[in-house]
């Protein structure tokens, strides 16, 4: 083992929330060391989540672009998928990132080691080399930031016909059946790139609808585009049974819907959720404490029960999203460089990027019912939009949630082409803290999709342009 290397700030992990503490502990004059498995940073999100999904989507929506064209009188053959481009096409994006990123932590003189990293005690680190050595490091204060993995789900079964987020984003083959488990954003998003490759894809999920905690308002367009999409969708519905089989997978399925007895599909996706990666990090050495999931306790300012150690990201819980554990990073290390800010967001947008998106902030009207809170709703139904009528988009909807007395804005919702996009404005309105008159009287450029914001909000005073719906008096 070589001599005890020595850094003020040791960040543990180097996805979206690891890099960017690590960054901003750079920018601020820290000495900071960023460890990280991979050759450089990006954690899951880059590797093996956001990025190379998204490049996967862009695919998807190009064939169904190219499939709905017909209804503008343009007529395309249909597309031949050369699946080794397209996974040499996504692998080129995931590595312009990563060594992006690896140039940013030269620039800002980041000393980067491929490791994997154990606390021996609030202060010290041993670190597991790529090369096979170990090395021990001393620091004033480490920032957790391990992210999370995939869910298991029921009888361990050892086989290629099986496979997580992380093997359906491989691409190996285009299967000609596939059963997704699980309804949630990563079954849904990636069902649609293999649906849209030509595979049969049926969904299975065991609450009632998909998208769980969801605005309903949101799911349904987004549900019926699916339909004509996927093969099937079977809420309320539960796997009891699933064997490999010579010829593929044997599964089982119980729900409301389905038919009894075992169906042969040739893979299958587990996509149930993720678990935090707070095991094999030594926090047993220190006072940091876990609840009953695996999640580490922290504050508002994403400091833990050790003094010396914060923690950020999906190991903390909340909502599992690159964006937050960013902003979590950047929290922690102002506060280790003696700052006095706080991780207290007023709305965190979240994004389905299926097709239409998702997008929502803040409060939403499911939540608002739960809570028995009375708030003021305005709808805009993207059909009375020009713009999303010349894209022949019109199932999309923009939703606003406002305090009835005062108007100002709780939350916002949006279901449409590019809602993920635009939710923005509804994040920064919230925190802000806007009025529903604020969005109605910022002029939006026409004819946008934008343009649905406003006029969402001048459907609470009952004067939108587009849309005749008389304030009731």
């Amino acid at each position: 083992m070589s001599d005890m290397l020595k850094t003020h700030v040791a960040v543990v992990g180097g996805g979206p929330g690891g890099y960017a503490a690590a960054f901003m502990a750079a920018d601020l004059g820290l000495d900071v060391t960023l460890i990280e498995v991979e050759e450089n940073p990006g954690g899951t999100c880059l590797y093996r989540g956001c990025i190379p999904s998204k490049a996967l989507l862009h695919v998807a929506k190009l064939i169904n672009d190219a499939r709905e064209a017909a209804a503008y009188g343009v007529h395309f053959a249909e597309p031949r998928v050369d699946l080794d481009k397209v996974r040499e096409s996504t692998q080129a994006v995931v590595q312009q990132l990563t060594g992006g990123l690896g140039q940013l932590c030269g620039a800002r003189k980041v000393k980067y080691i491929q490791g994997r990293a154990t606390l021996l005690d609030p202060h010290t680190l041993t670190i597991s080399t790529s090369d096979g050595t170990e090395q021990r490091m001393r620091a004033e204060f480490v920032i957790l930031a391990p992210g999370s993995r995939p869910t298991l789900f029921g009888p361990l079964i050892d086989s290629p016909r099986i496979m997580n987020s992380t093997d359906a984003l491989q691409l190996q083959d285009i299967p000609k059946t596939l059963l997704v488990i699980g309804g949630g954003y990563i079954g849904l998003e990636l069902g649609s790139v293999y649906a849209s490759l030509g595979t049969e894809v049926t969904v299975v999920e065991m609450m009632d609808g998909i998208l769980p905690g969801a605005d309903r308002d949101l799911v349904k367009p987004l549900e019926a585009r699916l339909k004509t999409l996927f093969h099937a969708i079977h809420v309320g519905t539960k796997v009891q049974e699933m064997k490999v089989r010579k010829n593929g997978m044997s599964v089982v399925l119980e729900g409301p819907e389905v038919e009894k007895g075992a169906r042969t599909v040739d893979k299958v996706l587990v996509s149930v959720g993720r678990k935090p990666n707070s095991s094999g990090l030594g926090l047993k050495n220190t006072q940091v404490q876990v609840d009953e999931r695996g999640y580490i306790r922290v504050d508002n300012q994403c400091r833990t029960a050790e003094p010396s150690i914060f923690a950020i990201g999906d190991v903390v819980g909340g909502m599992m999203l690159a964006h937050k554990a960013s902003h979590e990073g950047r929290v922690a290390a102002q506060v280790i460089a003696g700052e006095n800010v706080a991780f207290e967001p007023q709305a965190i947008p979240a994004v389905v990027f299926t097709d239409p998106e998702i997008a929502w902030c803040g409060l939403t009207e499911s939540d608002a019912q739960k809570s028995g809170r009375n708030v003021s709703i305005g709808r805009f139904p993207w059909a009375a939009s020009g713009r999303a009528t010349t894209l022949h988009r019109s199932e999309g909807m923009t939703k606003i949630i406002c305090d009835p007395q005062s108007n100002q804005l709780l939350g916002m919702g949006i279901v449409g082409s590019g809602a993920g996009e635009l939710i923005s404005e509804g994040a920064l309105a919230i925190e802000m803290g806007a009025i529903a008159s604020d969005l109605d009287l910022t002029i939006h450029p026409h004819p946008t999709l934008s343009e649905t914001i406003m006029e969402s909000a001048a459907t609470l005073f009952g004067h939108s342009t587009h849309l005749f719906r008389p304030k009731r008096r």
